[in-house]
This record gives C-alpha cells, sequence and structure tokens, in this order.
C-alpha cells in the first residue's frame, strides 16, 4: 500500500517491517497499533524503533522459543527502550546532535520570519515565536521539544482561526482521503491522533512552514551510536 501522507507513513514503515521480518503475513492488532502510537507520541525517531524491533526478532531466532512465532509487537517493546535510551545517550554526548538541533532551530525561526499569507493575529505570533526559537538555540533536544509541541500547538491555533472556512474544510478533506485506507484497520483513536497530526503538517504547509518539531528534521537526529 502506498501512503503519500508523511504522519501515517510512520504507522505504516513499523507495520511492514515487522510483519516482514516475524514471517507472518498477519497484521496488527489494535494493541500494536496503540503501541506505535506511544513510540510516536514519545517522538522516538522511525530508525530507533526499527533497530529495536530488528534486536528483539533477532534475539528471538537465537533463543530456545524460536519455533514459536512472536505474536505481538509488544514483544519487541523492550528493545526499543533499550535502543531508545542509547539513542538519547548519544545525544547527550555527541555536540555533533547540539549543532543540529541550533541549526534547526534557527532553520524554524527563518521559516516563521518569511511565512505567507499571515493575518495580523498569525503574523504576531510568528514573529514572537521566532524571537523565542533564536533565543533557545544553545539548548538541548530534550529541553527544547515539549516546548516546541506547545508552541506549535499555539500557533497552529492562530493559524485555523485566521484561515478560510472553505480552505480549511479542504485541507480536512485531503487528510480523509489520504488516511481512508486505514479506516478498517486501526483504531478510532489511533487514526484520529494522526488525523490531527496530518492537518496540523497541512496548515503549517499553507502558509509555508515545516512541523515544528525535532522529530521530523532529518538533520535533528544523532549520529549512529553503534
Amino acid at each position: 500500500m502506498t501512503v503519500a501522507d508523511p504522519e501515517a507513513a510512520y504507522y505504516q514503515a513499523i507495520e511492514e517491517y515487522f510483519v516482514s521480518h516475524r514471517g507472518d503475513p498477519l497484521f496488527l492488532s489494535n494493541a500494536d497499533w496503540h503501541l506505535i502510537r506511544k513510540w510516536r507520541q514519545a517522538a522516538i525517531p522511525l530508525r530507533i524503533v526499527l533497530r529495536g524491533i530488528r534486536d528483539a526478532l533477532d534475539g528471538h531466532a537465537h533463543s530456545w522459543g524460536r519455533t514459536h512465532k512472536v505474536g505481538s509487537l509488544a514483544y519487541c517493546a523492550q528493545e526499543v527502550d533499550v535502543a531508545r535510551e542509547r539513542w538519547e545517550r548519544a545525544l547527550s554526548l555527541g555536540s555533533e546532535a547540539g549543532e543540529n538541533t541550533a541549526q534547526a532551530l534557527a532553520g524554524f525561526a527563518s521559516s516563521l520570519e518569511g511565512a505567507r499569507g499571515l493575518g495580523v493575529r498569525g503574523s504576531g505570533a510568528a514573529r514572537t515565536l521566532a524571537a523565542e526559537l533564536r533565543a533557545r538555540e544553545g539548548e538541548s533536544l530534550a529541553e527544547v521539544e515539549p516546548w516546541l509541541a506547545d508552541r506549535e500547538k499555539r500557533l497552529v491555533e492562530c493559524l485555523r482561526a485566521e484561515m478560510d472556512g472553505a480552505r480549511l474544510a479542504a485541507l480536512a478533506s485531503q487528510v480523509d482521503e489520504a488516511l481512508a485506507p486505514y479506516r478498517e484497520r486501526m483504531p478510532a483513536r489511533v487514526l484520529e491522533q494522526i488525523r490531527r497530526d496530518s492537518l496540523t503538517r497541512r496548515v503549517l504547509e499553507a502558509h509555508g512552514l515545516p512541523r515544528l518539531s525535532l522529530f521530523h528534521v532529518a538533520g535533528g537526529e544523532a549520529p549512529e551510536e553503534r
């Protein structure tokens, strides 16, 4: 299945990797989808999740229970946590990660300063946030990411309040169309989270803005630590 929506792609990539590597064509359970949602909300990069799944399945292949198939993505949760801890340690020790974070924040500030089609409220919010971003360029990913999530939410509220109702409805329709293939397979709560994230992305993109999260910046991830 081809997924054009970047927010849904995270979920699909994990599903496809797990299903193919465990050697069973069965799809994910509702509990599995909720676990992916938990990883996504924790902003764990895709490559870190896939590394944890790989390590868990490799370990199972060499264990006494290898004749029994892994039945749930929950089997991999502990190894995903381990992979995440290694990644976070690399972030705290690596100067390159700090430089990448500073570059990402400066890039967000520049995008806000050059945003298009903003109203009075949106322009004021964008200018204020750009100045705040430039003041935080020396901070770490762990310090900045929760703050960014809060500021992005506030900014999107301003942008949505100023957007024409028909245009906003059109964006929502695009999201629903992109997520239609998942409607029968994902739990409603998971699908609604993806829908909110996707609409947020489209509202920002309508003004030439990216998602304000280091999770979405390739350079914001730490270099491979092993």
